[in-house]
């Protein structure tokens, strides 16, 4: 059984950091594209950063230059850093796996499996 573990939201002060961790088991992903989604209260969920099993990494316009994905593929654990934080931050995070593709990695609908999400506050 497949299963994706997020942890290491919080509420955090604007400017404020926070590293996000998702824990994957039960199938090694590093060779898969792993995504982080974010949604907020009354919006859609939206993408944030992808890394591509090839190396590519790819983030949203309104993350870019704040927050940073990683992987350590012997822990099969992707992190999201999170720098300098907005209230605009505000929401539950996901972490996305099992998407085996390069090309759609913006789209919640490529990845098969899903984490419980964590809470990002930010506070003015």
């Amino acid at each position: 059984q497949v299963q994706l573990v997020e942890s290491g939201g919080g509420l955090v002060q604007a400017g404020g950091s926070l590293r996000l961790s998702c824990a994957a088991s039960g199938r090694t992903f590093s060779s898969y594209t792993m995504g982080w989604f974010r949604q907020a209260p009354g919006k859609e969920r939206e993408f944030v950063a992808a890394m591509v099993w090839s190396g590519g990494i790819y983030y949203a316009d309104s993350v870019k230059g704040r927050f940073t994905i990683s992987r350590d593929n012997a822990k099969n654990t992707v992190y999201l850093r999170t720098d300098s934080l907005k209230p605009g931050d505000t929401a539950v995070y996901y972490c996305a796996g099992g998407y085996r593709g390069s090309t759609y990695y913006a789209r919640s609908a490529a990845y098969d499996y899903w984490g419980q999400g964590t809470q990002v506050t930010v506070s003015s």
